[in-house]
């Protein structure tokens, strides 16, 4: 395990991430973030000269459409169900005091 994780780190992870955890936890949490690290570097190794980055494994875009509005100004069908109406607005009760 090229990547020694210390317990000073495990400390701050679990900080973080406001986790309590017991010796036998944080022993495996060190562990297993070595093996992360160590799989990493793997990664790392390997041969990535003409490979595009990429975000998706499939071609993706976004369908973008015009924002345009379909419905128009309601506002005198929508306040004529309303029980109190004053300035274009819903009237109701006061309530706070």
């Amino acid at each position: 395990m090229a990547n020694i994780i210390t317990d000073e780190t495990i400390e701050y992870v679990s900080i973080l991430a406001k986790l309590e955890l017991s010796e036998e936890e944080k022993e495996q949490a060190k562990t297993d973030m070595g093996r992360m690290l160590d799989y990493i570097d793997k990664l790392n190794e390997l041969d990535t000269d003409g490979v595009e980055p990429m975000s998706h494994i499939f071609p993706y875009t976004n369908v973008f459409r015009e924002d345009v509005v379909t419905n128009g100004d309601e506002r005198d069908a929508i306040l004529s169900n309303a029980p109190g109406v004053k300035d274009g607005m819903f009237r109701v009760p006061k309530t706070v005091e």
